[in-house]
């Protein structure tokens, strides 16, 4: 008889709306080439503290960001989430998860824990479709994203040049008590 293995289990995650003080860690976990490698390098850290704000404008909007993502001990280790695609190209409309995380937390399950915690939080608020995007050379994040069992929707090159793909997944929504969603269309 044969056994199939058996993975260890996940890493305790918390997430949270960032705050202020988030942007400064944010710019601490993320501050390194190769953190950075496949989206333009070391960010500003006036950079950070834009984005963080932008998050919070979407979590009191549409109740969905990128949190902050906390490890078991509450240390900030990177961020997970979704939001509404940023840019006038690719799938405009479309909501995006997505994960970054300190190289510290690399190779210990957290990018994945964190994917399902956004994928749980997506689903509540009624969103019945994500998208990922990830730079066709990031091996990680296209493990974590065919992982959670998103399937490869477009192989593409970006308006900067690099190779890219879009993954899709579709959600089966959490019963909504008003009847609609921000997502709904007429």
């Amino acid at each position: 008889m044969t056994t199939s293995p058996t993975r260890p289990p996940l890493p305790a995650v918390g997430l949270r709306v960032p705050t202020d003080e988030d942007a400064h860690a944010w710019h601490g976990v993320f501050n390194d080439a190769d953190v950075m490698e496949f989206l333009g390098g070391p960010a500003e850290l006036s950079e950070y503290e834009e984005f963080t704000a932008r998050q919070r404008m979407h979590d009191a909007q549409l109740g969905l960001c990128l949190w902050t993502l906390l490890d078991g001990d509450g240390e900030v280790i990177g961020f997970t989430g979704a939001q509404p695609w940023p840019k006038d190209w690719g799938p405009v409309g479309e909501i995006e998860i997505g994960w970054r995380l300190g190289r510290a937390a690399w190779g210990r399950g957290y990018a994945y824990a964190a994917a399902l915690a956004t994928l749980e939080r997506v689903r509540e608020a009624g969103v019945p479709r994500v998208v990922a995007m990830i730079h066709a050379d990031n091996a990680r994040s296209v493990a974590v994203a065919e992982r959670l069992g998103m399937t490869l929707a477009e192989e593409f090159t970006t308006p900067g040049g690099n190779p890219a793909r879009r993954y899709a997944l579709t959600l089966q929504a959490a019963s909504c008590p008003s009847g609609g969603t921000p997502w709904d269309t007429p």
